[in-house]
């Protein structure tokens, strides 16, 4: 792991033309009602069997609710000889602490419908 990264310093990186991988590590439930925009869902629990996915991915920055499950999700996935040479960083205090906005996944938007004239 390369240390933590200010959500600040996130949301500033994914303006840039190559923004980070975001992964979010809750579960899909948690993913699904609100994350970050452009963020992949890999939950904790099967980032071992996951991991795989992220090989390619210049700088990975993994995200939990307050940032303490995220620092042992980065230090998994710079231990994995795909993403050695990536640069991996948990998000400082987590989604509570993210300063732009949260979007629902499309299909949960969807999923809600729209309001009932009722």
């Amino acid at each position: 792991m390369d240390g933590e990264i200010d959500p600040e310093d996130v949301q500033a990186l994914l303006e840039t033309p190559q923004p980070p991988r975001i992964v979010d590590i809750r579960s899909k439930a948690a993913f699904t009602r609100e994350h970050i925009p452009g963020s992949d869902n890999i939950p904790f629990a099967t980032l071992p069997q996951q991991i795989e996915q992220l090989r390619d991915a210049d700088r990975i920055v993994t995200v939990c609710p307050h940032g303490k499950a995220s620092i042992q999700a980065a230090r998994l996935i710079k231990s994995y000889e795909g993403t050695t040479n990536a640069r991996v960083e948990s998000m400082r205090g987590g989604l509570s602490a993210w300063p732009g906005e949260l979007e629902p996944t499309v299909e949960q938007a969807v999923e809600d419908g729209p309001e009932s004239p009722f």
